[in-house]
Parts: C-alpha cells; sequence; structure tokens
C-alpha cells in the first residue's frame, strides 16, 4: 500500500487532482467529508461542539456552519478548541477506511490543512498542487464569489505556499487547463502504482 497526502491551497484545484486519481484506481479519503460526517446530526461530535461553543444549530438540529465559522475565524484559542474535537475523529475515521482499502492500494488522503497540523510525515509522500497566489484570488473571486480582501485573506490563513512546497515529495502544477491537469496526473500515475505494489514504503 502506499500512502500519500494531497493537500494544497485554496483554490488550487485539489478536489480536481483527487477526482482525477480516484479515476485512476486510487482510494481517496476526503478529510473534508469526514470531518462533516463526524459532526453530523446524532453524533457525540456534534454534542461537544454544542457543549463547548453553545447553541451552534440550526432549526433542523444540524451543525450552523457558518455560525462555527464566525466564532472561530481569527480567534486562534476557538479554532484549537474545535480542531481538538473533529481532527481526532477524523483521522480515526480515515484509518478506518484505510485499514479496508486493498493491500496493493494507493491510499490518497485529501488533508488541506496537511501541512498547518504538521501530518506530512505521516505518509509514505506528500503530493502538493500549486497554483500561484494570484491564481487562487482570480479563482475564488470568480467561482466562490468572494471579495478580493475575502480571497487574500483566506488564502493568508493557510499555510505559505513556500511552507507547502517544502514538504513536498511530488508536486503538481493546476495553474494550466484541465487537459494540461490529466497529462500531468497520466504522468505520475504510474510511478505511483509501481510503489504501491511493492508494499509500505517509508519516508524520511
Amino acid at each position: 500500500m502506499l500512502r500519500v497526502g494531497l493537500t494544497g491551497g485554496i483554490g488550487s484545484g485539489k478536489s480536481s487532482v483527487s477526482s482525477r486519481l480516484a479515476a485512476r484506481g486510487a482510494v481517496v479519503i476526503d478529510s473534508d467529508v469526514l470531518a462533516r460526517e463526524v459532526v453530523a446530526r446524532g453524533t457525540d461530535g456534534l454534542a461537544e461542539v454544542v457543549a463547548v461553543f453553545g447553541d451552534v444549530l440550526t432549526a433542523e438540529g444540524e451543525l450552523d456552519r457558518p455560525a462555527v465559522g464566525r466564532i472561530v475565524f481569527g480567534d486562534e484559542v476557538a479554532r484549537r478548541k474545535l480542531e481538538a474535537i473533529i481532527h481526532p475523529r477524523v483521522r480515526a475515521r480515515a484509518a478506518e477506511i484505510e485499514s479496508a482499502a486493498p493491500a496493493d492500494a494507493v491510499v490518497v488522503h485529501d488533508i488541506p490543512l496537511l501541512v498547518e497540523t504538521g501530518q506530512g510525515g505521516s505518509f509514505d509522500l506528500v503530493l502538493v498542487v500549486d497554483v500561484p497566489p494570484e491564481v487562487q484570488v482570480e479563482r475564488l473571486t470568480r467561482d466562490r464569489g468572494m471579495t478580493d480582501e475575502e480571497a487574500k485573506a483566506r488564502i493568508a490563513s493557510q499555510a505559505t505556499r513556500e511552507q507547502r512546497l517544502a514538504v513536498a515529495d511530488l508536486v503538481v502544477d493546476n495553474a494550466g487547463s484541465l487537459e494540461q491537469l490529466d497529462a500531468r496526473i497520466d504522468e505520475l500515475w504510474p510511478g505511483l502504482l509501481s510503489r504501491a505494489g511493492h508494499g509500505p514504503a517509508t519516508k524520511g
């Protein structure tokens, strides 16, 4: 099994890379999806969020994500409290999914905050989706309706481009077209497969 940590800044097109890897046969474990699952209605994760942050529920009893976002954005202490609830549950669920994967699988852990949470050394290799900051801003304003200021604030709240590239074993440049991205994935996929077929690799 080859365990790959996939990361990239907001607006880098990381989901485009993970979907292409999945289409080629990778087992993709999306930490954003798991982060929603572990605080879904009726979970102990949601109960703990409410215990810590108060009534942050919608009328339907779901987590009110915008409300929580307003509480933790820019508040380091609050953000760490939220992460202490969510991250261990996400990692436990990811480990469950990975343990069910075939022994020769390429298992891709899609983790937006891989660098920020210091998880680079947990994987056989780290794949970073890279674009210049100006491309991130352009995509966030065009595709997500953010203002320039909002986009730059979101980018600034994450690890820098240099910090991500410093932990990268493989880099996918996603500043170009989807056709160029397909070509890059086609180029790196055989190498991932061959590494998966030779048992666990070790990094560092």
